[in-house]
């Protein structure tokens, strides 16, 4: 057993810790980073049982409190630097949903995709979101119900070049799927705004017109040559589902592309996070359940698990408020289930599992730079 003062960065956990939780807050075999020590001081864990050899192995480095102070001045330097493009992310994803919005304009006027224009629209939030993939839990936070559809075209396009990051995809591909995101709904231009803005029930006739517009979208960049052909398909196939319940056709398991599952996770984790004309907005964490859970068996699943780990990579200490609208922030996140996190409130303290306490969910991740 080693005093939690006494660690060094790297040194080996001889076990799984765990402290009231349902699962481990430290797994068996894990090297302790500053992020752990951030765990011990909030659970108040005074020792630590450490592997022997991990101890000798890292006995000719540095005293543990210069390491752990030169990595924590890195990660302050870090978030300080990410409060500034936190509000430079918002002012340039504002801006370029108010220019997306005239494009979209124009196609409702019958005029042709410049997808030139588009490129310039996604690409440098891409190059954002891509440097700081936490910016994504707060899409849903600039949407609105009136002017939904400019936003989650844009939002869509950014998810979907987040996963395609993520899952490997070169900088080429995941601006050209990114682009594809965005152009996605493109066919909702075609549809009559009062069956895209109308607040009653929607009738079996408005919601066959809607189901039209994946088709819409294909045609409407069909003739694009700076669109790649495979993502022509992904828009035209980004409704429909593994079990063949998706739209327009029908389709199922291998017969949909996997570019379209890309778009067909983002841009359905985006829609169910915003508020909308007809039913409100989900918590990001509870709809990724959704995904997991009651929409098994409809996507690809690595890309639900990919969408699941960028939870995973929220730091320690993100602000987060809850469904009863307390705010706190996480301090423990479950690899295996990134959706189950510890967090601690900010007024008093208390530290809350949020695996056990399943009436209680994260409504939504708070600006990095809120009180």
């Amino acid at each position: 057993m080693v005093n939690v003062n006494n660690l060094e960065l790297g040194e080996i956990v001889a076990k799984d810790i765990f402290v009231n939780t349902r699962y481990p807050i430290v797994a068996k075999n894990t090297p302790i980073s500053s992020e752990h020590l951030q765990v011990f001081k909030a659970f108040n864990i005074k020792e630590i049982p450490v592997l022997v050899e991990s101890i000798e192995k890292t006995a000719s480095n540095k005293s543990n409190k210069e390491d752990v102070k030169s990595e924590n001045e890195i990660v302050a330097t870090v978030e300080n630097e990410k409060v500034t493009t936190n509000d430079s992310f918002e002012k340039e994803y504002l801006e370029k949903v108010e220019i997306f919005k005239a494009e979209f304009k124009n196609w409702e006027a019958g005029k042709n995709i410049e997808i030139i224009k588009i490129r310039e629209i996604i690409s440098p939030l891409i190059k954002l979101v891509l440097e700081d993939r936490s910016f994504l839990f707060d899409l849903n936070h600039y949407s609105n119900p009136i002017e939904y559809i400019y936003h989650h075209c844009i939002s869509t396009g950014l998810i979907a070049a987040t996963l395609a990051n993520k899952m490997g995809f070169d900088r080429g591909n995941t601006l050209q799927i990114g682009i594809a995101g965005v152009l996605a709904d493109c066919g909702m231009a075609k549809v009559p705004i009062m069956i895209r803005n109308k607040k009653a029930p929607l009738t079996a006739e408005d919601v066959n017109e809607i189901r039209k517009h994946p088709i819409y979208s294909y045609n409407m960049v069909k003739e694009l040559s700076q669109l790649k052909n495979e993502m022509k398909i992904a828009i035209l196939q980004h409704h429909e589902r593994l079990d063949g319940s998706g739209y327009p056709i029908g389709l199922k398991m291998e017969r949909i592309s996997h570019l379209g599952q890309i778009i067909a996770v983002a841009d359905t984790f985006h829609a169910m996070t915003c508020d909308r004309l007809y039913r409100p907005k989900e918590s990001l964490f509870k709809v990724i359940e959704m995904i997991k859970d009651s929409e098994f068996g409809k996507f690809d699943i690595q890309v639900v698990n990919t969408l699941t780990n960028l939870v995973a990579e929220l730091p320690i200490g993100t602000k987060v408020e809850l469904s009863n609208s307390e705010k706190a922030e996480i301090i423990f996140i479950n690899q295996l289930h990134p959706t189950h996190l510890l967090v601690k409130l900010l007024n008093n303290g208390e530290i809350i599992d949020l695996s056990k306490e399943t009436s209680l969910t994260i409504s939504r991740v708070l600006p990095k730079n809120s009180d």
